[in-house]
């Protein structure tokens, strides 16, 4: 509705998934750098965990849009399965014919699968979305999945997508041999008030916009405090202040318009207000004396600190991608001299 008085040639803030739209912020990085490594590992779990909205699922739609042709991947994105129906499900994203038949069938005609894919140079990835819906025996037998093996290594890979409360079950006592296999995890956090601005300015121009800056800085830093960086609370927001632009005939659209709309979408979304601040009054003395503390020195001390191991870590895991992707590439190069001289001995 308010394309065309914008000048655009899509809605920038839909709320559907769409890899076209991925918006790379720090910690999307790391985590797409995690999935790319992991991928390029062939072996293991990955689990990128957090919050409602924040783009798990734009990750891995973005990660299947650039795999390579010799991986056969699936998606799937789970009810409360039982270990039966997870078995049935996975084999179904295969493309195998899974009615009337066992349990037992169905892992060995699974098995069979994976294993003509192997023998084409092929290998299997499953995406496993909104994993925290799960029960600890249906993520155990994922685990079981990953015992199909062929020449020691696994044929099918898996990687896991969930909300926080993923965290806690993968620490349960009798995970240890599922944690074992974790071959690295991510938790994506919201976005930050920097990060927002640059995130709808990317999905405005991804959309068509040409002009200049569309929303003032006041009505940026409002987004930021209503949607606490949660990607998907920004484009609920973000819509309808487009919308509400259009209906305006706004060319510019700045906080008191932010404002307006916030009030109709808190209502709608039933969101309650900001709890009252806290009081951080000095405390004093039995004698009347204040005690001053150094508790804000310590925060961005170790913040400070925190970002710098951040960085570092951040650095190793680009090395290590960069790496992984570099010996794939000589053993991919090994492998095919290897095929032609063997095509002609014969």
């Amino acid at each position: 509705m308010y394309e065309s008085f914008y000048g655009l040639s899509a809605k920038p803030f839909q709320l559907t998934p769409d890899p076209s739209f991925f918006f790379a912020s720090k910690w999307h990085k790391r985590a797409l750098s995690y999935l790319e490594y992991g991928l390029a590992q062939a072996e293991g779990f990955i689990v990128i965990t957090g919050g409602i909205g924040t783009g798990k699922t734009t990750i891995a739609n973005s990660l299947l849009e650039e795999i390579q042709g010799d991986i056969f991947a699936a998606q799937i994105v789970t009810p409360k399965l039982s270990p039966d129906e997870l078995v049935k499900m996975v084999a179904s994203k295969f493309e195998l014919n899974v009615e009337g038949k066992s349990k037992a069938d169905i892992l060995k005609d699974l098995e069979k699968f994976l294993f003509q894919l192997h023998q084409q140079g092929k290998r299997a990835l499953l995406l496993v979305d909104e994993a925290q819906n799960l029960p600890l025996e249906t993520i155990e037998e994922l685990r079981m999945l990953s015992n199909f093996q062929a020449k020691g290594k696994p044929l099918l890979q898996s990687f896991l997508l969930g909300q926080e409360e993923l965290q806690p079950i993968l620490r349960a006592p009798n995970m240890e041999q599922f944690r074992q296999r974790i071959v690295a995890s991510c938790h994506l956090s919201p976005l930050t008030d920097s990060d927002v601005r640059r995130y709808i300015e990317f999905r405005l121009q991804h959309a068509g916009w040409r002009g200049a800056s569309l929303f003032t800085e006041g009505a940026y830093q409002k987004i930021f405090e209503f949607t606490q960086g949660v990607p998907r609370k920004i484009n609920t927001l973000t819509d309808r202040i487009l919308l509400y632009g259009f209906l305006e005939e706004l060319q510019e659209l700045d906080e008191n318009a932010v404002e307006a709309v916030v009030n109709e979408v808190a209502d709608e979304m039933f969101i309650q207000p900001p709890a009252p601040v806290a009081d951080n009054s000095p405390i004093r003395e039995a004698d009347g004396t204040v005690a001053v503390g150094d508790a804000s020195k310590d925060i961005k001390y170790y913040k400070d600190m925190l970002k710098e191991l951040t960085d570092a870590l951040d650095d190793a895991i680009n090395q290590k991608v960069k790496l992984t992707r570099y010996i794939d590439k000589l053993l991919k190069k090994k492998y095919k001299t290897y095929v032609r001289l063997k095509s002609d001995e014969e």
